[in-house]
Parts: C-alpha cells; sequence; structure tokens
C-alpha cells in the first residue's frame, strides 16, 4: 500500500489559499503546544499563547473559537478528503479509506509525531480536552467522513447507514489510538490503524 514522502508537508496537497490560513493556524498551534508542555494545559492562557505567537487575542479567536481547539484541531480533515477523492472509484469504501489513511497517517506519523503523541495524551487525558474532542469528532470528522462515503456510495451523507459506517469507522480508529498510546507511543500507528480497518473490511469476525 504506497504512502506519501515523510518528508512531504501534507498542506501542500491543497490549494494556495487553504495552505495560507492552515499554516497560521499550525503556527499557533505550535506555541501552544509548547506552552503546555512548558507550563501545563490549566495554567496556560489564551493571551499568552496570542503573545507567544505574536498576534492579538481576537485573531487568536479568528483562527480556534477556543483554547481546547489547539490541542483538538489539525490540518488534517481537508488533506484526508482530498486523498480520499483521488483514490480509484473502483474500490470499496473501506479499501479507499485504508489507502487514505495509510498515506495520511504515515505524514502525522513521520513529520509530527512528537505533536501528536502530545496532542493524544493531551486529548485523553484533560477532562475538558476528553468532552471537547467528542464534540469537534461531531462537527469536523464524522462530517469529512459522511461527506467522502455518501459521495463514493451515491448515498446521501446523511443516510443512517452512512453515518453507522462513519461511527464504526471512527471506533476502530479510536481504538488504534487508545492502543498506541497505552504502549507508550512506540508502535508504529500507520500499520496499527491499518490492522484494525482491514478487521473492519472483514466484518468484524471473532
Amino acid at each position: 500500500m504506497s504512502t506519501s514522502s515523510p518528508e512531504t508537508d501534507p498542506l501542500d496537497l491543497l490549494p494556495l489559499r487553504e495552505r495560507k490560513k492552515l499554516r497560521t493556524r499550525r503556527a499557533i498551534q505550535d506555541h501552544a503546544l509548547r506552552l503546555f508542555s512548558e507550563q501545563g494545559y490549566d495554567a496556560t492562557t489564551v493571551e499568552q499563547i496570542a503573545a507567544a505567537a505574536e498576534i492579538s487575542p481576537s485573531t487568536f479567536f479568528r483562527y480556534f473559537p477556543t483554547k481546547e481547539d489547539t490541542v483538538v484541531d489539525d490540518e488534517y480533515d481537508p488533506v484526508m478528503l482530498k486523498v480520499f477523492r483521488e483514490q480509484p472509484p473502483e474500490l470499496p469504501p473501506v479499501e479507499a479509506l485504508r489507502r487514505t489513511l495509510a498515506t495520511v497517517f504515515a505524514l502525522m506519523y513521520e513529520r509530527d509525531f512528537d505533536t501528536v503523541v502530545q496532542r493524544t495524551r493531551l486529548m485523553m487525558e484533560v477532562p475538558a480536552l476528553r468532552a471537547r474532542t467528542m464534540e469537534a469528532v461531531r462537527e469536523g470528522t464524522l462530517k469529512v467522513f459522511n461527506q467522502a462515503i455518501g459521495e463514493r456510495t451515491g448515498r446521501s451523507e446523511d443516510d443512517p447507514k452512512v453515518r453507522a459506517f462513519t461511527w464504526a469507522l471512527l471506533g476502530v480508529l479510536m481504538s488504534a489510538s487508545y492502543d498506541w498510546l497505552d504502549g507508550g507511543a512506540t508502535g508504529d500507528l500507520p500499520a496499527m490503524v491499518d490492522d484494525r480497518l482491514a478487521f473492519l473490511a472483514a466484518g468484524f469476525p471473532l
């Protein structure tokens, strides 16, 4: 299963206008994560993040609605949708997703390993972030997957079966993420994700 080069910036896959906005978001997020690491999540304020990024608090809120979103949000949803749409049309949805996530997770794992570990730990350990993560999944990633699966299968993205499929998919991804983190973030995350997607594709045989 082919993947993009680890040196590839995932934003290079997107149109210029999207790249500019997302690079600014990434810069703010980098400062936020550094401050969270240095002084703790709860002790860090939006004002401190804005000052470190040399922007005003009002500019911060144009890119991130809340402090929690600096951890929960990333630029990979639009990248994932673009890569998924480029998969051969004859592939079943799960196989198209396996190829898509092999590419996207390899980029995340190889290029942003430390960031992925830090963000995952925060999302799973900080109560406010756990709650915001579930909201973000429903508002963001779930909609992206619903749209992608709906397009590929000729169904509405609001089709209950499409939504059931995408929730199953998200459960598989969360399973891999928790197992990876519980193992000290030393395993091969892309391989773990792909293994669980293959299990999903086979109908979860036990």
